[in-house]
Parts: structure tokens; C-alpha cells; sequence
């Protein structure tokens, strides 16, 4: 077996970053270090978290950088990357997972979901082809597939490799009581009613975003009520020209909504009252929403803080006019809703559903 090398990335938050974008920065090295003890108690030779300030190197420049000072002539180490954020619920067979396939003699990769990663192990990486300018690691797996020629596999069927800290909602469904109770009550109040609907066989609840038919299907077995799901962009952030042979032709439209369809329409105000004629509870992916309205590219968004002060339900700390009507909508709406990203309505349904609640 090779010598096996990890690299945990984190961004610090720049000089300017608001309070919600320091809270997750904070969520994310923590969690970057506890990954760091478990990546060595696995196994791995060399672990390290890699911090720095935000910039605008794109994920394959970074990963090309680090292989040329990783892999010295001749050694042909393993590496396993990812994000600070990547992991949180990993357990310790999770971690060996990982470093057994890293150091492997074969070319070959394994990665938490082949078709979005967020933590992928490579094996002979000095054997790459040159690294493409691949703007986030989520096509990285298909790159190393169909342009490298590296057999990938994946741990898909672990739901819980796909969760990743993409927000402070996040570290409050991983880790609850994670948040201070200033920012969280509103979110956490709308939770516990979700749950409950999640377990009442005279609710339904709906699912609208990048959620899958996994996730659909844990739902139908372990909860009580009707689920329905409006399943829409997946792939947002995973799809890269870059990593694919022959992209689809569906790859040149701009993301398209259904619900942002209906928003366009009747504008982000009406909202609550439109989830609450489909549903008496809502999980709601807004970031597919944002590139309905605004396109793929996150540069164009309402800022990170704003995007999650809207996960946090905190309508009055968002800046973007838009983002701030869909937000207090959410708030103010008959029914309780929840928004986020990818994790809300994927890998985490499962966490706001949880347990039935126990009778009073």
C-alpha cells in the first residue's frame, strides 16, 4: 500500500465577512480538525488542513498546485482531498474507506458520490493527465472517469458522506443546539413542526429542489405522511464542460424552475402562500431558485451572508431586496418552511424527519 497524503481545504472569511459567514467559517475548521484526528487514526501518513483567505483560484489550479508539491518523483503517494466542511457524520470505517483507496497500486479513485463530490481519495495521482481549471471539486470524479481514465467508484449508498456544511443550517441539523439560540430559534421552532408533519399520516409535506429519489424513497419508508417532491437541477454545481468527453445538449439552457416559474409570476411575497396550497409543511431549495433567477454562476447571487441569513429565516439581516421578500414570505407563511441548499433537501431530510416525537 502507498503512502497515503490528506489535504483538508478551508477558506477563512475575509476581513469583511459578515457574522453568518464568520459562524460557518468557525463550523467548517472545526470540523476540518476533528476530520484531521480521524484521517490519522485511519491510517493516513499525512494529514493536514490547508487554510487561506477566500480567493478566486479555481478547485483544479489548487489541486494541480498541490500534487505538484505532494508527489515527488518516483514516490507515487495516494491523496485524498477535501473540504472543511465535507464529512461531518463520517464514522471511523467512513475514514479507512478512503485511505485503503488511496493507497492503492491501481489507478483508480473513490469518492462520497461520484456524480458530486465533496471528499474523493485518488490513487497514483502523479500519473494524471494535466489538471483542468475546474471551478469546484463536485466534477471531479467525472473528469478523473471519462477524460483521465481512472476507474471511480463511490460510497453513494452512505447517506451520510453526503452531508457537507454549506450554511449554518447545516451545522444546526448536524449538530443541534450547534447555533446560538439568537439566530436559531425561528429555524428551530419551524423544524420541530416539520418533524411532526414528517409523522402525522394527515399531513404532507413537500420537497422541492436538488433532493433524489434516495432520499424520496427513506422518506416514503421511515415518515408517516404523504410526501411530494418537486425534483429539479440536479447536477447545479456538479456539471462542468471541463470534466465531460460529450456533455449533454441540455447543458447549454440556463437553469430552469418550476417554482421560480410560479415566483416570476407572482413574485417572491407569495411564496408561503403558494407552498401552503400544495402542502402543510415545505423544505425548500433556494439555491436553485437563485440560479433560475440569476444563473449558475454564485457571483451573481445575493451575498453568502444574505443567503444564509434567509436559511436562518432572518429576513431582517438580508440586504438583497428579493431574497429578503421570499425570506420574510417563508417566515410569515401558515405552514412551516425551511430553506436551504442541497443538504436541506438531500442527505439532511432524513434529520429533520428523525424519530417520530414522542407523545405529550
Amino acid at each position: 500500500m502507498a503512502r497515503v497524503i490528506v489535504r483538508i481545504f478551508h477558506l477563512d472569511p475575509g476581513s469583511g465577512a459578515g457574522p453568518f459567514v464568520r459562524l460557518l467559517a468557525d463550523a467548517r475548521r472545526a470540523n476540518g480538525l476533528r476530520r484531521v484526528d480521524a484521517f490519522r487514526a485511519a491510517g493516513a501518513d499525512e494529514v493536514e488542513l490547508v487554510a487561506g483567505p477566500p480567493d478566486d483560484t479555481p478547485f483544479g489550479r489548487r489541486l494541480a498546485e498541490l500534487l505538484a508539491a505532494t508527489q515527488p518523483a518516483g514516490r507515487g503517494d495516494g491523496i485524498v482531498v477535501l473540504g472543511s466542511g465535507a464529512l461531518p457524520l463520517a464514522t471511523p470505517r467512513d475514514h479507512r474507506s478512503f485511505v485503503t483507496a488511496a493507497g492503492s497500486r491501481t489507478r483508480s479513485a473513490l469518492a462520497n458520490n461520484q456524480y458530486s463530490a465533496d471528499a474523493i481519495a485518488i490513487s497514483m495521482p502523479g500519473a494524471l493527465p494535466p489538471i483542468p481549471s475546474m471551478t469546484a471539486d463536485n466534477a471531479l470524479p467525472r473528469w478523473l472517469a471519462e477524460r483521465a481514465g481512472w476507474a471511480v467508484t463511490d460510497l453513494r449508498g452512505r447517506w451520510r458522506l453526503a452531508v457537507d456544511l454549506d450554511s449554518p443550517l447545516d451545522v444546526e441539523l448536524v449538530r443541534p443546539g450547534a447555533l446560538p439560540a439568537a439566530v436559531a430559534v425561528p429555524m428551530r421552532d419551524r423544524r420541530a413542526a416539520i418533524r411532526r408533519a414528517f409523522h402525522d399520516r394527515k399531513a404532507e409535506v413537500l420537497v422541492t429542489g436538488r433532493t433524489s429519489a434516495a432520499t424520496l424513497a427513506w422518506l416514503e419508508r421511515h415518515t408517516a405522511s404523504r410526501v411530494r417532491a418537486l425534483v429539479e437541477e440536479r447536477g447545479l454545481r456538479a456539471a462542468d464542460p471541463l470534466a465531460e468527453v460529450d456533455p449533454p445538449a441540455s447543458r447549454g439552457r440556463p437553469p430552469t424552475s418550476v417554482l421560480g416559474l410560479l415566483l416570476d409570476r407572482d413574485g417572491p411575497a407569495s411564496l408561503g402562500q403558494s407552498l401552503a396550497s400544495l402542502a402543510g409543511a415545505a423544505l425548500v431549495d433556494t439555491r436553485v431558485l437563485l440560479a433560475h433567477r440569476l444563473g449558475p454562476d454564485e457571483g451573481a447571487w445575493p451575498s453568502a451572508e444574505d443567503r444564509f441569513a434567509s436559511d436562518l429565516l432572518d429576513w431582517g439581516a438580508v440586504s438583497d431586496p428579493w431574497l429578503c421578500e421570499l425570506t420574510r414570505s417563508a417566515l410569515m407563511a401558515p405552514i412551516p418552511i425551511l430553506l436551504g441548499g442541497h443538504t436541506l433537501v438531500g442527505p439532511a431530510a432524513r434529520l429533520v424527519a428523525g424519530r417520530p416525537p414522542r407523545a405529550a
